[in-house]
């Protein structure tokens, strides 16, 4: 073998037995306590920037379950990115492609993890509100309302705005819980809990953005036809209009 092989062969088995010190047997002719030094300080980065991001789920599981969640993800997910700020989108995705059921995981586990992520995520994305042509004061019904690029509709079982460790149901309520997460004209971001109408309306308007908020709007009444028409007309126009005070909303297209 030769010497860039050896250092290669080396490198590998180093990060090996980081990335999982029980399972993976450490390069002969290093001390072990140099190498508790890397392990540590390796693993506490990453533990430390996922807590940071997710709050809540790190205060539900405490020190012991999150260390353990940690280390799965440390030890059996590849990511595919060295930046900090995408490490934690490479933990949501684990969550949701590869962890599985596991022992000891509330049942929120992976839909608290997106919640709290989707502020990370709206808070660095590079686009910038005041780019987008819309008229605030244009009229929202008659008018062809302008969707914010930074508006996420979110639909899950639990209702991840309450949890926390006074509260962690074990069984999802009967109805799901809505939610519009979203970055403002001043960037700051914030989530308004809705219902599953609004929550459509807002779908709608990603989806046909040339309809006007009237058309938007008796399309979504012909869509539910078991609520009254006159119900969804004006409570989607006021929709319109808190979502317009929450820049989810940006105004109408220009003329």
């Amino acid at each position: 073998m030769t010497g860039e092989r050896r250092l290669e062969d080396l490198q590998r088995r180093f990060a090996a037995h980081l990335r999982d010190p029980a399972g993976a047997p450490a390069p002969e002719g290093i001390e072990d306590r140099r190498l508790q030094v890397y392990r540590e300080l390796f693993f506490d980065n990453i533990s430390g920037l996922l807590a940071g991001t997710f709050p809540v789920l790190h205060r539900i599981l405490g020190p012991e379950r999150w260390a353990q969640l940690v280390r799965d993800f440390y030890r059996d997910h590849r990511c595919h990115t060295p930046l900090f700020l995408e490490i934690s989108r490479e933990f949501v995705d684990y969550l949701a492609d590869e962890r599985g059921t596991q022992s000891g995981d509330p049942p929120f586990l992976y839909e608290l993890a997106h919640y709290e992520w989707v502020e990370l995520a709206l808070a660095f994305d590079e686009r910038d509100l005041a780019t987008v042509p819309a008229d605030p004061a244009g009229d929202l019904l008659a008018g062809v309302p302008v969707i914010s690029p930074l508006a996420w509709p979110l639909a899950y079982r639990f209702p991840v705005h309450r949890l926390g460790p006074e509260y962690q149901p074990a069984e999802p309520p009967d109805e799901p819980s809505f939610y519009i997460a979203g970055r403002d004209r001043r960037d700051q971001v914030g989530v308004m809990h809705v219902n599953a109408v609004t929550l459509r309306l807002v779908e709608h308007l990603q989806q046909d953005p040339d309809l006007t908020g009237a058309a938007h709007l008796q399309a979504l009444a012909d869509e539910i036809p078991q609520l009254e028409q006159d119900a969804v007309m004006s409570g989607g126009a006021a929709a319109l209009r808190e979502m317009l005070e929450a820049d989810v909303v940006l105004g109408t297209r220009p003329a």
